[in-house]
């Protein structure tokens, strides 16, 4: 029988990158699926490149928005008829360290990565507590080891792994998991990381520092992992931040040239 037969998920951000992905293996394990995301074109594109694997349903909804994720779950409920699974990926990211994000760009990486999550989960827990369902979270690797030139984002990252845990510890005594799944660099990257001011795709994958399994990681890898921790073979897990990145966080990396 496939992992999630009769599941239904709600995926935020699911339009590209790991939650398109993450909701195309969810499908195909059998879960119905709702996506959200901010632009209606990518939706309907979603919508259509997942029409061989079932009915996934698009939902216009911005995660910066409080009202805007509380109508999209209200929706989801009413498409669904409930569901048992939500996974936060909406994220967005600016390219700066900390001491040069300017405000505006610091509320808009905090408002839709950690308050986003946060209204979110608190938005779909009765739902979730009526099907005895679980919450997954997709921080990063940045979240668990900062990294200097994307400082804001690697703070909400390390806020949404934290979000998680209290949420396993509440939720959990109610029927509730909830998990954080930590990717390293994964292809494709994500739309909305740029300088301050910026919104555009990530540089090409090329130039990234490969892992010690010596290879990028893919959206696969990531959608594997998700549909695993959202499964019933996990009914145990609860409160984890897995990472998926190849190795990279295993140790001091070695693969610098040495200086002077």
């Amino acid at each position: 029988m496939p992992e999630l037969a009769r599941s239904a998920a709600l995926i935020t951000g699911g339009t590209t990158g790991l939650g398109f992905e993450i909701a195309r293996r969810f499908m195909q394990e059998g879960a119905s699926v709702v996506l959200t995301g901010r632009d209606a074109a990518l939706g309907a594109a979603a919508e259509e490149r997942l029409a061989s694997f079932g009915a996934a349903k698009f939902i216009q909804a911005d995660a910066g928005d409080p009202d805007q994720v509380r109508a999209s779950v209200d929706q989801a409920v009413a498409l669904l008829g409930g569901f048992d699974i939500l996974v936060n990926n909406a994220g967005v990211g600016v390219q700066a360290g900390v001491l040069d994000t300017p405000l505006d760009s610091y509320d808009l990486v905090m408002d839709v990565n950690v308050r986003g999550a946060f209204v979110y989960a608190q938005a779909a827990f009765p739902h979730l507590e009526a099907r005895g369902g679980s919450m997954l979270h997709v921080a990063s690797d940045a979240g668990l080891m900062g990294e200097a030139d994307i400082g804001i984002y690697s703070v909400s990252k390390a806020a949404l792994v934290m979000l998680s845990n209290m949420l396993a510890i509440e939720g959990g005594r109610r029927g509730v998991r909830s998990n954080a799944v930590c990717p390293g660099d994964t292809a494709p990257g994500m739309r909305h990381m740029g300088p301050p001011g910026h919104d555009r795709p990530e540089d090409d994958p090329n130039g990234w520092i490969v892992p010690p399994l010596g290879r990028v990681g893919e959206a696969i890898d990531v959608a594997e992992a998700a549909v695993y921790l959202c499964s019933p073979r996990a009914a145990f897990v609860n409160g984890v931040a897995l990472l998926v990145d190849g190795g990279m966080r295993a140790g001091m990396r070695t693969d610098r040239t040495p200086g002077p």
